[in-house]
């Protein structure tokens, strides 16, 4: 039995999982169910609720998606396989900032959300050796907080609209960097 190397091991995540582009596409969906909800008339703590329960699809929306772009989620022989979940289970750890915005200003939820979305980004550029990762989780990071900053009554509703658009250019980017990187393998 031979041993794959480190980067083996990466070039085989970065090729069967397709940059994780199925989990970007589906949290695009739930954003712009998020982006929706705060166009209604509910009640802040009304918004905040279904704000979280509009992020409970993503798992069922990324399986389906990674049906639909043919990736696999569990990459058996691969121990880099768990560090891209362990990866994803760092944004849990933000969550106490969250908590900590929503005890001063309800309305102030979809920025926290949004910026602790794009930060989580950050090291995927490096576990999917593409810059993409990298440069939208500062742009979705500082474009919250600009949205949010400017504290319109509508801020829940632009900054939904943004995430979502911004996961549509960073799965466009994704697809484009896994086919380069595909042929560069051939």
């Amino acid at each position: 039995m031979t041993t794959k190397s480190f980067q083996e091991m990466r070039t085989e995540i970065i090729l069967r999982n397709k940059n994780g582009i199925n989990f970007i596409l589906a949290a695009s969906i739930c954003w712009l169910g998020i982006s929706f909800l705060w166009t209604s008339h509910l009640s802040s703590g009304e918004l905040v609720l279904y704000s979280f329960m509009a992020t409970m699809p993503l798992l069922p929306l990324a399986w389906l998606l990674g049906k639909v772009f043919k990736t696999e989620w569990k990459i058996a022989n691969n121990p880099l396989n768990d560090l891209g979940l362990w990866l994803n289970f760092a944004q849990l750890f933000y969550f106490p900032l969250l908590f900590f915005v929503l005890m001063r200003d309800n309305y102030d939820m979809p920025m926290a959300l949004a910026i602790i979305t794009g930060a989580h980004f950050f090291p995927y550029a490096w576990f999917y050796q593409t810059k993409s990762y990298a440069v939208m989780a500062g742009v979705i990071s500082v474009g919250s907080a600009y949205i949010g900053y400017q504290g319109n009554e509508h801020a829940g509703h632009w900054i939904g609209a943004f995430v979502a658009v911004c996961l549509w250019i960073l799965g466009i980017w994704l697809y484009a960097d896994y086919k380069r990187f595909k042929s560069a393998k051939r």
